[in-house]
């Protein structure tokens, strides 16, 4: 009983492992999910951002860009005739500080000081030499230390040293479309020719981002200019929002660790219900006589299990062995098996004519498995009894364990297939195993005088065996009828409730000297 109720434990304990093992997983998972969704959702916000901004930019450049191009013709008209019509676009477009006009590298017209006489190249390099269209730069005439962007527009790509200077108040403009939004992005700038101008500062000046910072950037494919935003790591906002997500994915941790745990109860109480069993002694072994068919003597056991349940009442074996074998528990059963027929033994037949037969799952072939039992179970009780191993044709037997057969076989140990014609490798068997003995289903013992298609099947069986010189025996043999014509086509042994019925192993005796 002891360890029944250890046995008993240790599934509930496995029951409950797993499920809080898969609770544990689904707040791991439900969590990080909602972190890299939170992630992924601020920087998706912050690229929105940026391309936002780039996008107000480039609205705003462009009606700039098509005016300067319109009126491309005003270069190198004398700055009395044009100052008016300079001063009059400047007021269209209010984002315009001032218009300058240049030729031959001279900035000779502007709409605000009229004729003037500078030198293009020397004031603005990077516009008349490095050919940059965009230039972010500080005003020296007007408002002098503020920030100023110079969009210069050339007259042609081989005159670039004429054209006209568009002088926009690029602090202004900042403010207006680079205003932050908190808490993912805290710092915006716009960045020209390497020359930054941050959102709420009126300097021009590199920006570095601090130690906690991380950094967007996205360019504009019309202009020649970028925006930088700084902000949090999206790790860290996103790593501050889980504890929020910790009640919805502690609640679903434990909806799903219950439901694992209803999960698991059928499919493990099986598993606990047969150790038990084991355990508890409630597997009882049976026997049901082989009878001679030409002397009509007893040449032999087939063994069988039968589970008394105290729970559950009989459970059928063809319901527990493949439950059993599901729950890979069909050698621990077989191994039981073999234990109670040996302690059994000293009441059998001690001759070498007694057969006992012993059905094995192909599982039990594996790794010399059955092997290893019979070394440690059956050999050592010296048996003189002809031990027969049947192989139920349900289950495949690989071709690594077809060589375990081959040791029985020279051990001693003859190999039966079971249910024979039911499965789906009879005749391949017939030649990869050899087997000594074919067992005729019971299917086709009970078509004799009904079924004449399965009587004929039982026919072609019976004719296959003997031109192999294989012996037979016939499953479920219930009518002298069943009997007589089985045993007129030479089947070996015959197997049935019509000679008896399965009965306690400790009752043989009894019944074969009364016999």
């Amino acid at each position: 009983m002891q360890v029944s109720q250890q046995i008993v434990s240790q599934f509930r304990r496995k029951r409950l492992f797993i499920a809080a093992t898969v609770a544990a997983l689904v707040i791991f998972l439900t969590l990080a999910f909602r972190f890299f969704e939170e992630k992924n959702r601020i920087e998706q916000q912050s690229h929105t951002f940026a391309n936002e901004a780039i996008l107000r930019f480039d609205r705003m450049f462009s009606p700039l860009d098509v005016s300067a191009n319109d009126n491309l013709g005003l270069v190198g008209q004398r700055c009395s005739d044009v100052r008016f019509t300079l001063v009059e676009k400047l007021a269209a477009l209010q984002t315009l500080r001032s218009l300058l006009l240049v030729e031959s590298d001279s900035i000779y017209c502007s709409s605000i000081f009229g004729e003037r006489t500078l030198s293009f190249s020397k004031i603005y390099p990077e516009l008349a030499i490095h050919n940059q269209r965009m230039l972010l730069t500080t005003d020296n005439y007007l408002l002098k230390g503020s920030p100023v962007l110079i969009l210069w527009t050339p007259i042609s790509q081989d005159n670039n040293k004429s054209g006209i200077l568009q002088v926009i108040n690029v602090e202004m403009m900042s403010n207006y479309l680079l205003e932050p939004t908190l808490p993912w992005v805290e710092r915006a700038i716009f960045n020209v020719g390497g020359k930054s101008l941050e959102y709420g500062t009126p300097l021009i000046q590199p920006a570095i981002p601090s130690e906690d910072e991380v950094s967007y950037e996205e360019a504009s494919l019309r202009y020649p200019y970028t925006i930088t935003l700084f902000g949090p790591s999206p790790a860290r906002l996103a790593l501050a929002a889980v504890p929020s997500q910790l009640p919805l994915a502690l609640l679903l941790s434990l909806l799903t660790g219950y439901i694992v745990w209803l999960a698991t109860a059928n499919r493990m109480s099986i598993a606990w219900e047969i150790s038990y069993g084991l355990s508890s002694h409630e597997f009882l072994v049976y026997c049901q006589p082989l009878i001679n068919a030409r002397t009509g003597e007893c040449d032999g056991i087939e063994l069988l299990l039968r589970w008394n349940n105290p729970r559950q009442g009989w459970v059928p074996p063809d319901v527990f062995i493949p439950m059993a074998e599901r729950q890979n528990l069909i050698a621990p059963l077989t191994r039981y098996v073999i234990n109670e027929v040996v302690s059994q033994l000293p009441s059998l037949p001690d001759t070498p004519d007694f057969h006992i037969a012993l059905n094995v799952a192909a599982s039990h072939f594996h790794n010399r498995a059955i092997l290893n039992d019979l070394q440690h179970l059956w050999w050592p009780a010296n048996p003189r009894q002809q031990l027969v191993i049947e192989l139920t044709e349900r289950d495949a037997l690989p071709v690594v364990d077809q060589r375990v057969v081959s040791h029985l076989q020279k051990a001693g140990v003859k190999l039966a297939i079971d249910d024979f014609g039911t499965g789906h490798s009879s005749l391949s068997y017939l030649k990869t195993l050899s087997p000594d003995v074919l067992k005729i289903d019971k299917i086709f013992t009970a078509s004799i005088g009904t079924d004449a298609i399965n009587a004929t099947v039982t026919d072609m069986v019976i004719s296959l065996a003997q031109r192999l010189n294989i012996s037979l025996v016939a499953e479920g043999v219930e009518t002298a009828e069943q009997a007589a014509y089985l045993r007129e086509r030479g089947v070996d042994i015959l197997q049935g409730y019509y000679f008896a019925r399965p009965m306690p192993l400790a009752d043989f005796p009894t019944w074969l000297s009364e016999r």
